[in-house]
């Protein structure tokens, strides 16, 4: 798969080593890319304040073929996301408005977890032989661990993949009767898709913790679906992140619930040795 040339990254690349009414064009271009992306020649020649040559030769000094390339890559470059090219200020005195979109994102998802979208997750789950979680990315990779470290400590073998290698590894091992976890904040994810779909031809269960009619939902047999709240201001954390825990959190409170004996044994086990370990307060966190 090709990978298309960033256009604005050259061009701030190229910046320094640009003529003085070049700099000018890139500086307009930078500011307004929709304007640059759609501008005829001769209107960003004259909101640049250059010849109607100097913008061809700016387009091949930040190797373009021609102007016409020059704005088709700007205009590539514009499908990204408007809100990465403009400046979007926070509401002041709110750190930013982080725990007001936390609870806005926990809010709005609490009713998509229902008793209907879990139980049969959850009854997939328990009977598992072992539970292998797909996740891969800055998010799903955490959010795979996170699975691993809440199951085994009630008693559930689980084990996190985020290597896509390993991931098609290990799914073409399993059988009918081990579950795959997939985690997806967005639902686009090729490499948890794909091994997923290894693991569901070998007759593993699939469940999977993403966005509902996304390429990877369409695979899985059990979807708890999430909804992501994206706002404009890119600099903050996505929200996202807590929605996927809480559903997982919710995922390991009723396996727990489901088989109270065995989950109680394993806690107790836990917490016996951390006490012994940490000599710290009854009330700590188990396991940190």
């Amino acid at each position: 798969m090709s990978h298309e040339p960033d256009i604005v990254s050259k061009i701030n690349a190229h910046y320094g080593q640009l003529r003085d009414a070049e700099q000018k064009i890139a500086a307009l271009v930078l500011d307004d890319i929709s304007f640059a992306a759609h501008a005829s020649i001769s209107e960003l020649a004259t909101k640049a304040g250059v010849s109607e040559a100097t913008i061809t030769r700016f387009a091949k000094a930040i190797d373009c073929k021609n102007v016409r390339d020059l704005k088709l890559r700007l205009a590539q470059a514009l499908a990204v996301g408007q809100r990465f090219y403009t400046e979007v200020k926070a509401e002041p005195g709110s750190h930013y408005g982080v725990y007001e979109e936390i609870k806005t994102a926990l809010d709005h998802n609490a009713g998509l977890i229902t008793e209907a979208v879990i139980e049969p997750a959850v009854a997939a789950l328990a009977t598992a032989r072992q539970i292998l979680v797909f996740g891969v990315g800055g998010g799903s990779t955490v959010m795979a661990q996170e699975c691993q470290h809440r199951f085994f400590r009630l008693g559930f073998p689980a084990t996190a993949y985020s290597d896509p290698m390993l991931m098609r590894m290990a799914a073409s091992t399993i059988d009918s009767n081990d579950v795959v976890l997939c985690l997806s904040l967005g639902g686009y994810s090729p490499d948890v898709q794909e091994a997923a779909e290894i693991a569901r031809e070998y007759g593993a269960t699939l469940v999977g913790v993403t966005v509902a009619d996304s390429p990877l939902s369409k695979v899985l047999h059990h979807l708890v679906p999430m909804e992501p709240l994206e706002t404009d201001y890119i600099f903050k954390p996505t929200a996202a992140r807590y929605v996927m825990l809480a559903a997982i959190d919710v995922l390991a409170t009723e396996l727990a619930v489901k088989q109270k004996r065995k989950s109680r044994e394993a806690l107790r086990r836990l917490k016996h040795t951390l006490d012994s370990h940490k000599h710290g307060e009854d009330r700590l966190p188990l396991g940190d």
